[in-house]
């Protein structure tokens, strides 16, 4: 059960210079502070829509509040518009624009909703809404109150403050290593900031550093399984050092260096065509600002990415990513192995993607390995949370091979996969401890136009692909592929272009082998393959690409 705390107690927390009446002329003059303006403040709803009771979060239609909000109200049934309506950042909007326009209408009525927002959700009272002191919405609040505390003198507003401020210096509730702690500790450095408080500053800002090493380690990748969250960290942490510097003091080196690395990771997540690969919980659409890059075409990242492709700056260049490395955690997915492919200007192989964070039978169907490109061992039962190795690497300007070994179903699972450049071909080799099966999940703008002997053809227009499938080491065509698309029992050919959506795409389920090598060949549908020994020769419309697989398991 949560404590309620008293007026009283609250009220200690701050300092008595913050008790301090501004003069009218104070009060009454708009100004442009760092509190209110800058980067913290994300999209939301307009300060007109606001005015007219009507919110829309997250691409969802717009929801009227009307004067009186009810906040236990969920009208999506939607953890994450829950979280976004408690964080009253489309309140401080308000604020920002009566700072820009001297609407003395806007900050009425932001005053308004901020004390109905308290008076209606007492930490702790039996009415309070679920989900309005979760750890992340008071982290976000935290820094629109402050927002509106520049213009609003009110005890019930400092004493909920303070409030804000002890929840957020309490480590049982601090989400260490996490983007939910960065923003608590910009919620609690602000706070401090306001109202001169060293110890809460001075906690945030070590909190960050320490919290900030474990997210992003030395290569600048991010630790949370999902590259897009790479984009909201960078932006985050920018604000965070905006932030010290408003406090007027020193910026941590670790800070500013691993917020500096940041880009790096995300420019390799970033398909030829702008938009992130889809990995864990980040979805198709994402479409980061560019970032400036290194000169290396292939990166590995120990996080756990393999990025790699033709060159830089080039829309028609070939561009893949391979997943291994630690455990599941935080927004990743049941992934390891699975690989994409973008060739010629179309991505070829993706992934289900992400859907939304609601639990439901799809969301869980989209972080399993089945909504994956990755092999499954056959009567094995899956087991999560394991790590995989990258056991091998080979890196030339041409071509790269890699090869990843674990034991999620309890015996060996081994891929390698080689791609090669100018003349574009994946080819993906599966074995193990048994019997196998892989999934190859199609960009949805594909039409599975053939399936015959081992040969799926896939179709964009006039543009065709070909994914030759031979068992190993017999280098025999392998027919029977079943393609599905749109089935929900169990959940099979589906992608998430976006944030709440979902559409039928071709899902190509392998038949079961010892030893699988697949070989995607971008631009014909009449690719030959042929074999002498282990040494294959796939003929392109570019010229030939000859490849070897070897008898333990790798391709070179």
């Amino acid at each position: 059960m949560l404590r309620r705390l008293s007026a009283l107690s609250l009220s200690v927390l701050l300092p008595l210079t913050a008790l301090a009446v501004a003069t009218p002329a104070q009060a009454r003059a708009p100004q442009r502070t760092p509190e209110c303006q800058g980067d913290w403040l994300p999209a939301t709803p307009s300060s007109g829509d606001v005015m007219d009771g009507k919110l829309s979060f997250l691409g969802l239609p717009a929801v009227s509040v009307g004067k009186n909000v009810n906040w236990r109200m969920d009208p999506y049934k939607n953890r994450s518009w829950q979280m976004v309506f408690h964080s009253l950042r489309w309140m401080g909007r308000l604020v920002a624009d009566y700072e820009s326009t001297g609407d003395k209408g806007y900050l009425g009525r932001a005053e308004e909703i901020a004390k109905d927002w308290v008076a209606d959700n007492p930490y702790g009272g039996r009415t309070t809404s679920p989900y309005a002191w979760a750890e992340h919405p008071i982290a976000l609040r935290a820094p629109a109150l402050v927002c509106l505390s520049r213009y609003v003198k009110a005890g019930w507003l400092k004493n909920s403050l303070a409030l804000h401020a002890k929840l957020l210096s309490d480590p049982k509730h601090y989400e260490l290593g996490h983007n939910h702690g960065l923003d608590q500790d910009i919620g609690l450095l602000r706070i401090g900031c306001r109202y001169g408080n060293p110890t809460w500053k001075n906690l945030a800002v070590r909190r960050m550093v320490k919290s900030m090493k474990l997210d992003i380690d030395t290569q600048g990748a991010l630790r949370e399984q999902a590259p897009r969250y790479a984009v909201y960290v960078y932006d985050r942490l920018k604000v965070a050092i905006d932030t010290i510097k408003d406090c007027g003091m020193k910026v941590p080196a670790d800070l500013a260096t691993r917020w500096e690395r940041l880009p790096r990771h995300i420019s390799a997540a970033t398909q030829p065509n702008g938009y992130m690969v889809p990995i864990g919980d980040g979805p198709a659409d994402v479409q980061p600002a560019a970032f400036d890059h290194g000169k290396a075409t292939v990166q590995v990242f120990d996080a756990g990415y393999v990025f790699g492709r033709t060159a830089w700056d080039d829309p028609k260049s070939a561009y893949y990513s391979i997943r291994f490395g630690p455990a599941l955690k935080f927004h990743g997915h049941e992934d390891h192995m699975g690989v994409t492919y973008y060739a010629q200007g179309r991505s070829i192989l993706t992934e289900a993607g992400f859907h939304s964070y609601e639990n439901t039978p799809y969301r869980r169907w989209t972080m399993s390995p089945e909504a994956h490109n990755v092999p499954v061992i056959v009567g094995r039962k899956f087991r999560g949370h394991t790590p995989t190795a990258l056991v091998g690497r080979s890196v030339r300007a041409d071509r790269q091979a890699f090869t990843f070994t674990d034991k999620a179903y309890g015996v060996q699972r081994k891929r390698s996969v080689l791609v090669n450049h100018r003349e574009d071909v994946m080819a993906v080799l599966d074995s193990g401890g048994g019997k196998l099966r892989n999934l190859w999940h199609l960009a949805p703008g594909l039409k599975v136009v053939s399936n015959s002997g081992g040969r799926i053809v896939v179709a964009d227009g006039g543009w065709k692909a070909s994914i030759v499938q031979l068992a190993m080491p017999s280098c025999r065509a392998v027919g029977g592929q079943r393609v599905v698309i749109g089935q929900t029992s169990p959940y099979q050919g589906w992608v998430s272009p976006g944030y709440m959506r979902k559409e039928p795409a071709p899902a190509i389920v392998s038949p079961v082998a010892g030893s699988l090598l697949t070989v995607v060949v971008p631009g014909t549908d009449r690719p030959e393959v042929t074999c002498s020994g282990r040494t294959l020769t796939v003929h392109t419309p570019a010229g030939s690409v000859r490849l070897r697989a070897s008898s333990s398991g790798t391709l070179s």
